[in-house]
This record gives structure tokens, C-alpha cells and sequence, in this order.
């Protein structure tokens, strides 16, 4: 039988839905309201976006992966590393990242692997989108840059992947800022189905699964990704040219397969490589994380999410969660990054 931290873990797993079912979430999920929940802290409320570049990326081989990243701060400072989600970018932390910059941080924002400027090193190796390889990919990067320990931030496969880093290597990361708190998933929960209302909150995951819908992501992957904005974060009035910015990732070769990939592997449509089932058998046990956290939630995050209180208790560490407010959806660092670069800073004491 599910149980209910299943069930959210599961609904927090499948990240995105369409207008039909619109209506409907709004009025399920609504504000979340948790008893460790904080209001926005002072001078966090949404800010036009203040930056559109970031200086020169650069790159560097780590494990499969040629991987491109931008970089600010100082070299000697408590490093920092800040990962993106789907369909987005690095430019979601184009504000984050000099605000952390500023209070004396290393700042590293890598494009995730299918994203912009990483390529994998070899043509024969597998465009493998599980779960935990994204990870694996993040711990690759830091020992290349020679980064011990860091805090790690992100959002959706952001978000995971930094639970995921937090729960398995606890020793590389110093502290944990996560988007909607505890987002470790495994295929057997994705196996089980949901009751009919919540199945149709997932209508891309579906989509995904058929060839046509390959082919359909594959041919109209900005309109898709324009409508996934609109939906995840409905009060984000975001312009042309920030959308334009972060969709020039999204031509990536291997973005494509690797999205793919992902989301078919989740519902056990698609395997995942052998070397890896020993992270993922760890994976499914729902593995508590001890370091420093603190879980945010946009109080107008139009994709489905789980309440708080269904994820506290999987922070053993010093924990804290804060709802943002004024209208903050599902893109948190991008819509309110002074409230990110907050979190961070203060995880990071």
C-alpha cells in the first residue's frame, strides 16, 4: 500500500501539467503552509531581473562530460554550486549568482548534462537521463575543479540532484538549499498509478513515453518550453528576451534524448545503466539528509509540489523551510533571487 510520503515524493517526481488540469491545482495544492514555514525575508519580494550575461563560460572534462559553467567570486571563497532545472537554465541564477558573489562566495552554475554548452566526451556513450547519474555528473565536475565540499542549491532536476549529492556523499556538501524540499524518487513508486485527476496533471510524462512524442519535443521544443514556463510560474511576467536567453540551451544534440531518457526512465519505461543500480537500489530507500538545509516554496508555484510537512522529517540536520511570497512560482532562484541568494548564505553559516 502507498503510503502518503510516497505519494508526495511521487507527485513531486512528475514536475509539470497542462491547461486542462490548471483549474484543478490551483484549487489542491494552493499556498503551502507548513508549521516551520517563514514569510519572505525583508527586501525579498520579486525584482526585475537586474542582469542578462554572465562573463565568459568555460569548460572542462569531468567524467563523461565536457562540461561548460559560469564562474564568479573569488577563487578562494566557500564555493557554491548552484544547479538549473527543466526546461531552464543557468540563467536562472543570472541574479543569484553576483548577490553571492558579493558576500565572498565561489560561485560555479554548470549546464546540467542536454544543456547548453556540455557535451559528453565520447559519441558512444550512453545519453542516460536517471537520476542519479545527473549526481554523479555534479561530483565529477567538483573533484575536476578540486571542490572538497560546497553548498549546493537548485531547483526541480536541480533540486534533486542536490538531495540526491546531500543524501550519498553528505561529505561534499556543505549545506543544501532545495525548491521544493525532498525530491529523491525510484521507478517502483513511479510504477504505481495515481487516482485519474492527479494522472492528468501529467500529461507531457505520457506524451514523452510514445515516439511521437519524441518527435513532437523534438520539432517544438520552445513552444513547449514557453508553455511549461506559463504554466509552472503563472505570475511571472517574464519578457521575450529572458525566455530567449535560456532556450538557446535547449539545442543542445543530446537535450533532446536525455529528456527523454529522464522522464521515461521515472516511469520504468526505459533502463538505466547497470553501473548505476547500486546508487539508485540506495536511492529507492528514501535516504534521510543531514547537512544544513533550508527547502523553499514559491507561494504561486503552478507546478504540483508536496506540502512541507510531508518532507520535514527526511532533514535530520539543522532544517528550516520558507514559503516566498508576492506572486513567486515554480523558477524561485529567477522570480526571487534575493530570497535565493538568502537561503544560501544562510545555510551556508
Amino acid at each position: 500500500m502507498r503510503t502518503s510520503m510516497t505519494q508526495d515524493v511521487d507527485h513531486c517526481r512528475r514536475r509539470f501539467f497542462g491547461a486542462a488540469a490548471m483549474t484543478l491545482v490551483a484549487a489542491q495544492f494552493g499556498t503551502i503552509e507548513a508549521a516551520a514555514a517563514q514569510s519572505t525575508p525583508a527586501g525579498a519580494s520579486p525584482q526585475p531581473a537586474a542582469n542578462t550575461s554572465f562573463a565568459p563560460l568555460k569548460q572542462i572534462e569531468a567524467g563523461v562530460l565536457s562540461v561548460g559553467y559560469a564562474e564568479t567570486g573569488p577563487i578562494d571563497g566557500p564555493p557554491v554550486i548552484l544547479l538549473h532545472g527543466w526546461p531552464y537554465d543557468i540563467y536562472s541564477y543570472v541574479d543569484v549568482a553576483p548577490a553571492l558573489a558579493s558576500a565572498g562566495h565561489r560561485v560555479i552554475i554548470p549546464y546540467l548534462r542536454g544543456y547548453g554548452a556540455t557535451r559528453f566526451l565520447s559519441d558512444a556513450a550512453v545519453r542516460n537521463g536517471q537520476q542519479s547519474v545527473v549526481a554523479v555528473d555534479i561530483v565529477a565536475l567538483m573533484d575536476a575543479l578540486r571542490i572538497e565540499t560546497a553548498t549546493i542549491a537548485g531547483f526541480d532536476w536541480g533540486a534533486r540532484t542536490a538531495n540526491i549529492i546531500a543524501a550519498l556523499w553528505p561529505r561534499r556538501c556543505r549545506a543544501l538549499v532545495s525548491v521544493s524540499g525532498y525530491l529523491i524518487g525510484n521507478q517502483a513508486a513511479g510504477r504505481l498509478p495515481l487516482p485519474p485527476k492527479a494522472e492528468l496533471q501529467w500529461w507531457y510524462q505520457y506524451y514523452f513515453a510514445t515516439e511521437r512524442g519524441r518527435d513532437g519535443y523534438a520539432k517544438y521544443r520552445r513552444d513547449f518550453a514557453r508553455l511549461i514556463w506559463q504554466l509552472a510560474s503563472p505570475k511571472w511576467d517574464f519578457d521575450d528576451a529572458t525566455f530567449e536567453r535560456s532556450a538557446a540551451a535547449f539545442d543542445n544534440p543530446d537535450h533532446v534524448a536525455i529528456v527523454i531518457h529522464n522522464y521515461r526512465w521515472r516511469l520504468g519505461l526505459a533502463e538505466g545503466e547497470p553501473k548505476y543500480d547500486d546508487l539508485e537500489k540506495r536511492l529507492a530507500e528514501g535516504p534521510p539528509i543531514t547537512v544544513p538545509t533550508i527547502t523553499l516554496e514559491g507561494d504561486a508555484n503552478g507546478a504540483p509540489h508536496p506540502d512541507a510537512s510531508a518532507y520535514a522529517k527526511k532533514f535530520s540536520g539543522r532544517y528550516s523551510h520558507r514559503v516566498i511570497t508576492g506572486g513567486i512560482g515554480h523558477n524561485l532562484p529567477q522570480e526571487a533571487p534575493q530570497a535565493f541568494a538568502q537561503a544560501v548564505i544562510d545555510a551556508a553559516v
